[in-house]
């Protein structure tokens, strides 16, 4: 499958010529991966990528090394560069560093019960429905990150957020491919919404379970997923 990434311009990236290109491609290249706009076995071209951004492949380069690094590209050298398949093991790895970060999280966000908190985080699920209703999924993923990330930051660990996103490649796209999935959207929705509910009323144990109903529907269907989307996972 040959790289089929959009030019930078048609999909609204543009350089911010204060920081280093590399950052950015990497930047950019990761959501492109997790968003599945390049799937699963396409093949990175770097003198193609370089072209796609208007670089020169340096920066490509070393934002290549950073996806491998994270295992989202498989390098194989002086031969091709590829979206790297679904790893599961991976995926279950990284399902386990967020559940056990964001139990804590959500237990002592329930113990303090903040109404500013929880009134952020009522406006992100209102958000998500109306993305739903539209029937944007990509807004719908970018708000339930968003909903997640204000919990790090109203829990004081916002550079937590962003290590077990780093190590949450894998996760992060067989729950992309399992959202489009009957059901799968609006059981997100009502988690959330639970969520919150066990903040508002300083509930944490309540909070915790929703937590963990929330987080366990992707892995508990992963044979489901692996049968629609067999070439995508090993």
């Amino acid at each position: 499958m040959a790289a089929t990434l959009p030019n930078p311009s048609s999909s609204h990236f543009q350089f911010d010529r204060t920081r280093q290109a590399a950052p950015q491609v990497f930047e950019h290249m990761r959501d492109q991966i997790l968003s599945l706009v390049l799937p699963p076995g396409t093949v990175l071209s770097r003198p193609e990528l370089a072209l796609h951004y208007g670089i020169s492949q340096t920066p490509v380069r070393d934002a290549l090394m950073r996806l491998a690094e994270e295992g989202l590209v498989d390098v194989f050298p002086q031969h091709a560069t590829r979206v790297s398949r679904i790893d599961v093991a991976l995926a279950r790895q990284a399902h386990f560093l967020r559940r056990s970060v964001e139990l804590e999280i959500v237990r002592t966000l329930a113990a303090a019960a903040d109404a500013g908190l929880v009134e952020r985080l009522r406006a992100t699920v209102t958000r998500q429905q109306h993305m739903l209703e539209l029937n944007d999924l990509a807004e719908f993923t970018a708000n339930d990150q968003l909903f997640h990330r204000q919990m790090y930051e109203a829990a004081a660990v916002p550079d937590l957020f962003a290590l077990v996103r780093r190590q949450s490649g894998h996760l992060d796209r067989l729950r992309r491919l399992h959202l489009p999935i009957p059901g799968k959207a609006n059981a997100v929705l009502r988690d959330h919404k639970a969520i919150v509910d066990a903040i508002a009323s300083a509930h944490p144990d309540q909070a915790e379970a929703a937590l963990r109903q929330h987080l366990s529907g992707t892995l508990a269907n992963v044979d489901e997923i692996r049968s629609r989307y067999r070439d995508y996972l090993r």
